[in-house]
């Protein structure tokens, strides 16, 4: 009797261990899943974790401190389209074909030869999904339904590329949509005013105008349901959230009475900062254990639109701004490219840690792939680089250097004007990009370039000698670093995009309305 109790609980003990193995086992083989977040325009100073202070971001600074903040992170450019689709890609601008953005009646988009990390997922047996701004195309095949993703609700381009019935908060202020011909006016100078914004889901145009006052709680509701749902699926996700934060017009939600244009960025901020923290409560409360949140940005601040623009922290880029001009978005000055960055996943990357390491949005797409055992198509090169040792190691090893495409202010478009080689960065070009008061300062080019340390001169205020024997060692490193990538990208294979424009490629729902009119508003 006793030898079968033993036997008994030896057998129900060795079961139990089975389990346990087999449980443990399981999780570690699961592919995880990705949420990739992306703001718009948004400044490194904006988020509390980086700049002591007030904060409007609590829940970012509480992701913060359960993962790891990134203080050298940078976008790929410095606007819209060509940032997004080097981060979709892996590849810079000059290799992708985007080098600046598209327009309402674009008939292109991001090239059909280049592969998305949604595309390349989605074929390993990730459920994709975007909720947000594309800018990568609208027409046919560049819809982003066809590049990659199961599931769309979004804009196809900025939000403020379209007329709404109750605008937002803008410099200059846009009117509403034109309800008829005989309103109809050309008199709106900078706001687009033939075509409504439109609301896609799927391939479909669900509104139009979009309510723009309620778009983040849509947003919001449309994330958490997703990744809810992915128990039901079965499937390792990738989400990714394209915001319209803080892009202009800024909608926040504030009651018409309070509505004072001194408090509308922080609102929005805050806003933000909720629905952030909408989608990683979801995310912890449905699998956080497996799942990696990346929170970064596609540019630094707008800051043409002056208080409705955001904070570039310490990066102020001095020499510029003394001359003239703006020093942040288009610009390759840090401003327009260092972007606040935080990556969060419980249980692997280790909480409340900052890197330094010098990083860019262009590594999104190698991490990922790396991370949910997929291969980056073969016979082109990439520009960014698999840093999971540095999420989940603690390694500080980021890039040797990064080159800064211009995105629209001096130069030509996708050029590689700006280079970063450690603590040091050189310009060849500056200049062109307006200022909150219209200013610009004149295009310069600069030969020998002007390379600043930004070790002890992050404002970027004061060149180094050009006749010190550190410039001239710095030089030669910095000309080496750029000319290699200028080689390597002449033999690979690049791309071509179309930026033709038809009026006729606009999207509209019913082009018989002055503005393109759902019925109803939907």
């Amino acid at each position: 009797m006793a030898m079968g109790l033993t036997l008994l609980f030896l057998s129900g003990a060795l079961l139990s261990g089975m389990l346990y193995y087999v449980t443990y086992q399981y999780r570690d083989l699961r592919k995880p899943n990705f949420i990739i977040i992306l703001a718009d325009d948004i400044g490194w100073g904006d988020l509390g974790m980086n700049l002591a202070g007030k904060s409007h971001t609590p829940h970012l600074d509480l992701m913060a401190l359960g993962g790891m903040r990134f203080t050298d992170f940078h976008s790929p450019a410095s606007t819209c389209s060509p940032s997004r689709a080097a981060i979709l890609t892996g590849r810079h601008g000059l290799r992708n074909g985007v080098t600046h953005n598209f327009a309402v009646g674009s008939v292109g988009g991001l090239p059909l030869n280049e592969s998305t990390f949604a595309q390349v997922l989605q074929a390993t047996g990730y459920y994709t999904a975007m909720i947000g701004k594309w800018h990568l195309g609208h027409n046919g095949q560049f819809h982003p339904s066809h590049r990659g993703f199961d599931y769309y609700l979004g804009i196809p381009y900025s939000n403020d590329m379209g007329c709404t019935d109750s605008p937002g908060f803008d410099l200059p202020s846009c009117p509403p949509c034109e309800q008829d011909m005989l309103t109809y006016s050309h008199k709106h100078g900078g706001c687009y005013s033939k075509v409504a914004l439109p609301l896609f889901e799927n391939l479909s145009i669900v509104e139009q105008p979009l309510d723009l006052w309620t778009l983040a709680e849509r947003y919001k509701q449309t994330a958490v349901n997703i990744i809810h749902g992915s128990r039901e699926r079965g499937q390792p996700f990738l989400l990714y959230v394209a915001l319209s934060h803080m892009h202009v017009p800024l909608s926040p939600d504030l009651s018409p009475e309070g509505r004072d244009p001194g408090l509308v960025y922080a609102a929005s901020l805050r806003e933000m900062d909720s629905l952030v923290g909408a989608i990683k409560n979801a995310s912890d409360d449905n699998d956080k254990e497996n799942t990696l949140i990346w929170f970064t940005g596609d540019n630094g601040p707008w800051t043409q639109k002056c208080e409705f623009s955001g904070n570039v922290g310490p990066f102020l880029g001095r020499w510029q701004t003394d001359r003239g001009g703006g020093s942040a978005k288009r610009t390759t000055w840090e401003g327009g490219h260092r972007v606040p960055t935080v990556a969060y996943w419980p249980g692997k990357i280790p909480e409340n840690t900052t890197s330094r390491a010098l990083l860019s949005g262009l590594d999104i797409f190698s991490t990922v792939l790396s991370l949910g055992g997929a291969e980056a198509p073969s016979h082109r090169h990439y520009d960014g680089m698999d840093i999971t040792d540095i999420l989940l190691h603690g390694s500080e090893t980021g890039h040797k250097s990064l080159c800064h495409p211009n995105s629209g202010a001096a130069g030509q478009f996708g050029e590689l004007q700006t280079v970063r080689l450690g603590q040091y960065k050189a310009f060849y070009i500056t200049g062109a990009a307006e200022a909150c008061g219209g200013g610009t300062g004149k295009q310069e080019v600069h030969d020998p370039p002007l390379i600043f340390d930004l070790s002890d001169d992050e404002e970027e205020s004061s060149p180094m000698d050009s006749g010190s024997e550190e410039y001239q060692a710095v030089l030669e490193q910095v000309q080496r670093e750029r000319d290699a990538l200028l080689r390597d990208i002449a033999k690979d294979h690049v791309s071509r995009a179309d930026y033709t424009v038809d009026p006729s490629a606009a999207p509209c729902c019913d082009p018989g309305h002055v503005a393109c009119r759902c019925e109803g508003g939907g």
